[in-house]
This record gives C-alpha cells, sequence and structure tokens, in this order.
C-alpha cells in the first residue's frame, strides 16, 4: 500500500496506526504534512498508543491547527465587525465555516485564508468597509485587478498587515467564464445563520462548493484533504437528515455541478469508505485517473506522476475559461513576468 493510502486508510480507521513500522510511519507523516492533512491525523489519533517521536510530531501538529483555528475565527470576527454596516449577509465558506459551526470536518484542519460569500449588489459596500478597517489590495498590478473585477468569482484579494490574514470576498463559487453556472442566489438564500451573526452555506450546498472547489475548478492540489472534508460532511450531514441525499442531488442539479457532486461522493466512498446510496457507490473509468492524481505522492510526500499533474494543470485552466480567453490572459501573465526577469539597464559609466 501506498503512504498516500495508508494515510487515508488509517484516517479512516486510525486503530490501524498499531500495525506501522518506523517506515510507514515516515510516509504517512510526510504526506499528511504534503497535504496539509497532519492536523486532521493528530485529531483522529488523539489518545492511541503511538511511537514517542510520532507522538511529538502530531502534539506539534494540533497546537499548531488549534492555534490556526483560533485565528481564523478571530479573523472572522473581525471580518463581521467590519461589515456589520454594510447591510449584506456574511457568509463562511470553506475551513473556516467547518470551526464555525462545530462540524467534523474542522476537527484539526488546515485554514488558510479567509473565504466569505457576500451577494454581488454588496461588493462595492463591503469592498469599501474593508478598506477602511485596515485591509489593503494583495495584487495592486492594474491588469491582476481589472482582471479579477471582470472574470473572477470574487474581489481582488485583501490582506490586513497588522494580523497578517488574507480575505477573499465571492459573490459566487467559481468565474463566471467556467463551465459550471452555479446559482449564487440560492446559495445565499438557504445560508444557515451561525450563533455570531455570520452564516454559513446550507448542508447541501456546502457540499457542492467542496466538490466544485476540487473537482469543477482547480488541478488537485491538496486534493486529499478536500476530499477528507467531502467525507466528513457527508457523514454528518447524512447522519443527521434522513433527506439529505434527496436534497444533495437536487441542488447538485440546481447548481449545475450533477456529474462533480457525482464524482466526489464515488471517490470519497473509494478511498474514505464513506456510506453512500449504492446508486452514488460506482466508479467510472475516468475516475481511475482522478484517483491516480490524488494519490501522486510518494514516501517522502514528494509529487509524484509528473504527466499526470501536468494533465490536471491543463483541465484546470481549460475548466475556467474559453480557449481564446485563456490563451490571451497566459500571454499577457507570460509578457509581465519575462518583463519582470529582464535584467536591469547597466549603470551609468563613471565620468
Amino acid at each position: 500500500m501506498t503512504p498516500a493510502r495508508t494515510l487515508a486508510a488509517l484516517l479512516v480507521d486510525p486503530a490501524g496506526a498499531q500495525a506501522l513500522n518506523d517506515a510507514d510511519w515516515t510516509g504517512v507523516l510526510a504526506v499528511a504534512r504534503a497535504e496539509q492533512l497532519i492536523g486532521t491525523l493528530a485529531a483522529r489519533l488523539d489518545g492511541l498508543d503511538v511511537p514517542t517521536r510520532v507522538r511529538a510530531v502530531l502534539a506539534d501538529a494540533s497546537a499548531t491547527a488549534l492555534e490556526g483555528r483560533r485565528q481564523a475565527l478571530w479573523e472572522a470576527e473581525m471580518a463581521r465587525r467590519a461589515l456589520r454596516d454594510a447591510d449584506a449577509p456574511v457568509i463562511l465558506l470553506k475551513g473556516t465555516a467547518f470551526a464555525a459551526a462545530g462540524l467534523d470536518a474542522g476537527q484539526g484542519r488546515s485554514i488558510g485564508d479567509l473565504d466569505i460569500l457576500v451577494p454581488h449588489a454588496s461588493l462595492a459596500a463591503v469592498e469599501e468597509a474593508l478598506l477602511a478597517h485596515g485591509w489593503m489590495w494583495v495584487k495592486p498590478d492594474p491588469y491582476d485587478d481589472a482582471y479579477y473585477r471582470q472574470w473572477m468569482h470574487e474581489l481582488p484579494p485583501l490582506i490586513h498587515p497588522e494580523r497578517d490574514r488574507m480575505i477573499d470576498v465571492h459573490h459566487t463559487i467559481l468565474p463566471p467564464t467556467a463551465r459550471i453556472t452555479p446559482d449564487a442566489a440560492k446559495l445565499i438564500a438557504r445560508a444557515v445563520p451561525l450563533a455570531n451573526g455570520l452564516a454559513m452555506l446550507s448542508p447541501p450546498d456546502m457540499v457542492v462548493h467542496a466538490a466544485i472547489h476540487l473537482f469543477g475548478d482547480g488541478d488537485l492540489s491538496g486534493g486529499l484533504r478536500n476530499l477528507w472534508d467531502i467525507d466528513r460532511l457527508l457523514r454528518e450531514f447524512s447522519e443527521n437528515d434522513g433527506d439529505f441525499w434527496i436534497a444533495l442531488s437536487a441542488a447538485a442539479v440546481e447548481h449545475e455541478a450533477a456529474a462533480v457532486v457525482a464524482r466526489a461522493v464515488r471517490l470519497s466512498h473509494d478511498l474514505f469508505a464513506t456510506p453512500v446510496p449504492d446508486a452514488w457507490a460506482k466508479l467510472s473509468t475516468v475516475d481511475h485517473w482522478y484517483r491516480r492524481r490524488l494519490l501522486a505522492r510518494d514516501g517522502w510526500g514528494r509529487a509524484t506522476r509528473p504527466a499526470t499533474r501536468l494533465a490536471f494543470y491543463v483541465r484546470s485552466h481549460w475548466l475556467r475559461m474559453p480557449p481564446a480567453m485563456l490563451a490571451r490572459h497566459l500571454w499577457i501573465k507570460w509578457r509581465k513576468t519575462a518583463g519582470d526577469r529582464e535584467p536591469p539597464p547597466p549603470p551609468a559609466e563613471r565620468r
């Protein structure tokens, strides 16, 4: 079994830790770090008897994840305070939403930027409020700024220099040029309020978003962590709601995401033994390529299968925009990068 496979099995059944030898632990910990699952692994193995050196690594990962959770929730609170007069719902997305809602998917999870969803009509007010409360643009370049505003599903990223934390303000969950067109109005209308005045997506919409983020948008970098999110969400939501699978199917169709949601469910079932209805379980032929990409790590956590990775990288851009637009965008970005690399002119000769 490969280290990535062993990690997946260990997350599902932590008792398997007793059967691992030193070489197994090296591979598992390396892949867990590379896939940003080390904090999750620490949470899953908490209280089990593991080798002393492994326990030290996991204790450090647990402390780091706990601090990351604290920072993420504080940043969400800072955004709430900044936007309380913007007259717009503030819907948390991804890891911060999991943590704020106390979901299983948030246990030990690595949380990066603060991602929020607001109505498109509120973008100007939200932008003004964040700038007034100390956030600054990360991408001051005029081309990047114009590209985000015209073609992306979010404002250009902002950072708060005092806390060194970024915020991504979404008005939908995929670029308008993408082949899938989620219904942002329904995402917002069905959002579930949280106790602190913020909100999260409804359970079916949260799974749809996670599936789109993994299989309908990117190149599957960090995909194992994102698929673990989906496993946790599916388990928790289906256990709490007997009609969840019906609601998920309906939401996937509404957001034009039935294919990517079905793939997310199949691969979650395959890699993490997620309990799913029989009709959702059988892998397709193409799914095996996705699984190959998700598990592309060696025993040191290094990326493997470069041809597969390149294919999924090209696919990610193909999904985001039409070919002509993609070619123009890449040409402009290449010209700008090449210009940045040009050596400076020689100093003037002294007279």
